[in-house]
């Protein structure tokens, strides 16, 4: 992972010239100073680490298939919309994969370069196939959307005028690597860590979207997110996180209906 790091560098005259992007679907400007190629290779690298030490179902269970089944159909609508808007760049070098793991959590996150996983202590919150689809399609979004790269930039912005993470690297690795799996919504133990309100409303927006697009009835979500909610007791499942599914989340979701149902055929 070290040695991922090592290799970014970001002058800092290229800030402006590069570094503001903007978001599908909600068409919010964002900054982004870092490769998103360099972002997939440390993605990958921790992928790879978490797969060798988590158990992973077999890829004949029926969860894993439904977990797969489910991703490839978002991944398909999600390049398909991006296409159809001129932003396919957004998934250059994305090369897909879902695994679901073994574990009681209530999880599930998707790291840049589409690198997916669902947590089995999520499933009987999700019931079925639709409920699934809000969680794939929401954490698909984050990915699409930048968000590792946008709180990467943000972190790195805040160590200092000029930083980069080359040299953040070079005096403090740890919390170099530690910045990465933040900013990726991944946390020392490899759990999802919380997105901003802003990230998590446009999360949302996107992923009814691409569901619905994948032939999910996005009218799903709202109920989903109020079974999460009451799931919740004195510790909110690690999805929520410091953003509990509450009502406002529920009113977005149902204000952006109308919009999101323009892509709906069963």
């Amino acid at each position: 992972m070290n040695q991922l790091l090592h290799r970014i560098a970001i002058p800092a005259a290229l800030v402006v010239a590069t570094g503001c992007t903007t978001v599908p679907i909600t068409g919010r400007s964002q900054l982004n100073l870092l490769p998103e190629s360099e972002m997939m290779g440390m993605s990958l690298t921790a992928y790879q680490e978490f797969l060798q030490q988590n158990q992973v179902i077999p890829a004949t269970d029926a969860r894993a298939v439904q977990v797969r089944r489910i991703g490839d159909r978002l991944a398909q609508a999600a390049t398909r919309y991006l296409n159809d808007v001129g932003a396919a760049d957004r998934v250059a070098g994305f090369q897909w994969e879902f695994n679901t793991v073994d574990d009681p959590t209530v999880n599930a996150w998707c790291m840049p370069g589409g690198k997916v996983v669902v947590y089995t202590g999520i499933l009987p919150v999700t019931q079925d196939d639709a409920g699934l689809a809000v969680v794939m399609g929401h954490e698909i979004a984050h990915a699409i959307a930048r968000h590792g790269n946008e709180r990467m930039s943000e972190g790195l912005a805040i160590q200092g005028a000029g930083m980069t993470l080359e040299a953040l690297t070079a005096s403090k690795p740890g919390l170099a690597r530690d910045l990465f799996l933040q900013a990726a919504g991944i946390g020392g133990q490899l759990g999802m860590l919380a997105y901003s309100r802003k990230h998590e409303t446009e999360a949302d927006k996107m992923g009814l979207v691409f569901m619905a697009m994948a032939g999910y009835d996005p009218r799903t979500a709202p109920t989903f997110w109020q079974r999460m909610a009451a799931q919740g007791g004195a510790k909110p499942p690690v999805l929520l996180s410091t953003h509990p599914s509450d009502e406002t989340r529920v009113h977005d979701l149902e204000a952006y209906m109308p919009e999101a149902l323009k892509y709906y055929k069963p």
